[in-house]
């Protein structure tokens, strides 16, 4: 604490990232990055813009971007809005559609950044609690509300739910607006962005950084009606008409043209997901069944904690969140297949050691 901070910032308890340590080579699965480099037609057009314009401002209708992806997604330009990584499109968002008056709901165990936000904006929420399968209870959801934001699929989970679920829900809040996160949807799950035109009230939000291999660049983007947009903008435009820098712009708009790459490297890591799962099951590990670059496991006779550091002190870096329910259970991000293959030896000799 510090004499000169202000309330919010004493009493606020952060965001905190993955590690990123330095001491010394890790196979890194604990951050939710793709194993996988960003398409060859990116990298060619960020090269492409790095010359004498970094002098000047980059667009900041960032219009060419939203253009692409008003394309790629079947939707207008002005019901497309695009940030600086999808944290920033979520804050912008809390920010434009959430008040104090009403509370916000979402899960209990789910993305720890609506939390923040929450407390960050001092606005009135309520944490959701999933069921003992760890599914999102969406009756729950069908109660008086200020909003609603729902990661789908989950995380840590990675649990999904089917858009007819999400669709119903919709319908029945349609004086708030629901926010769908889907920054893993790509990974086995159907988008929700078909239905914004259905429902004034529905707001998707998604980012290149896992299935794009983009997550040094932080891009993400919000889809939904144009008055949700504007909002946005208006927020947007209220602290830094300039998210995006001209690099990112082109190998984000690159990125959302190779089809190709990226049908390519999605079907890799489901694959691979779902190797992995078989693989860890029968070593008597339970694991969740995910529509994420993630899997959600725990072992009757292996400690999370312990399974954690094990990892650790062979390389290997997985997530381990000390919180009530979920303290025995490690969130694994699907690298490639040599790295997963390396995981499930040293698991392997963890457990023999036991």
């Amino acid at each position: 604490m510090s004499k000169y901070w202000n309330e919010t910032v004493n009493n606020i308890e952060p965001y905190i990232p993955g590690e990123q340590p330095k001491d010394k080579k890790y196979i890194k699965l604990n951050t939710n990055e793709n194993p996988y480099p960003p398409s060859k037609k990116a990298i060619e057009a960020m090269e492409n813009v790095i010359n004498d314009d970094l002098k000047l401002y980059p667009d900041p209708t960032c219009s060419e971007l939203i253009s692409e992806i008003a394309v790629k997604y079947g939707v207008d330009e002005d019901e497309v809005f695009v940030g600086n990584g999808s944290d920033e499109v979520l804050a912008f968002s809390f920010m434009t559609f959430f008040s104090r008056e009403k509370r916000i709901l979402f899960p209990d165990i789910s993305y720890t950044f609506y939390k923040v936000y929450s407390e960050l904006f001092k606005l009135n929420y309520e944490l959701v609690k999933l069921d003992d399968d760890f599914n999102i209870p969406l009756d729950e959801f069908k109660k008086s509300n200020g909003g609603i934001i729902i990661p789908n699929p989950n995380a840590p989970t990675g649990k999904y739910i089917d858009t007819e679920n999400l669709r119903n829900l919709i319908e029945v809040n349609k004086e708030s607006v629901v926010i769908i996160d889907e920054a893993y949807v790509d990974f086995g799950g159907e988008s929700m962005v078909k239905f914004i035109k259905d429902y004034q009230n529905l707001l998707v939000v998604q980012t290149l950084s896992k299935s794009r291999s983009l997550a040094g660049m932080r891009v993400g983007f919000a889809l939904g009606h144009r008055d949700l947009i504007e909002g946005l903008n208006r927020i947007k435009n209220s602290m830094n008409s300039y998210t995006i820098d001209r690099v990112a712009l082109a190998g984000a708009k690159a990125a959302i043209n190779d089809n190709e790459y990226f049908n390519e490297i999605t079907k890799k890591i489901i694959n691979t997901r779902e190797n992995s799962t078989n693989q860890l099951r029968e070593l008597g590990f339970k694991v969740l069944e995910s529509k994420a670059n993630f899997i959600f496991v725990t072992h009757e006779k292996a400690n999370g904690k312990f399974l954690y550091e094990s990892l650790k002190d062979n390389g290997i870096l997985v997530r381990y969140f000390n919180k009530d329910r979920i303290d025995n259970y490690l969130r694994i991000t699907i690298g490639t297949d040599n790295e997963m293959d390396v995981l499930i030896e040293k698991i392997k000799t963890i457990l023999e050691n036991l």
